[in-house]
């Protein structure tokens, strides 16, 4: 049973986040490498610019946004494959830089790690 977490980048990181992943695109604002402790950064799984651009965090398209997203997913199989390897080593924290905790693509990125 994979122990994947999820928490905001700029929450204050602490033990028992194992290893701590970015999956933004975008380097998150204001904040060292240091202070972050991300241990892997896959920009790449991230939603392509376009498809978070034309989302902008609007839980009203939320429906449309997963499942464009998980549409992106299928055809990015190398870093949905990596995400697996790190997931499979032990407890995994998804961090992300979105304000909303409900809608954003770690949510996503989550649920397709731990569905059966």
């Amino acid at each position: 049973m994979m122990n994947i977490r999820i928490k905001r980048v700029y929450e204050e990181p602490n033990g028992e986040d194992g290893t701590r992943i970015l999956v933004d695109r975008l380097w998150p604002r204001g904040l060292t490498k240091e202070k972050a402790k991300v241990d892997l950064w896959l920009k790449d799984i991230a939603p392509s610019t376009e498809l978070r651009k034309w989302f902008a965090h609007d839980p009203a398209k939320w429906a449309e946004f997963r499942s464009r997203y998980r549409e992106e997913l299928k055809r990015n199989k190398k870093q949905v494959s990596l995400l697996k390897q790190e997931a499979g080593k032990g407890t995994v924290t998804l961090v992300y830089g979105a304000n909303d905790q409900q809608h954003n693509e770690a949510v996503i990125l989550q649920s397709l790690l731990t569905a059966k």
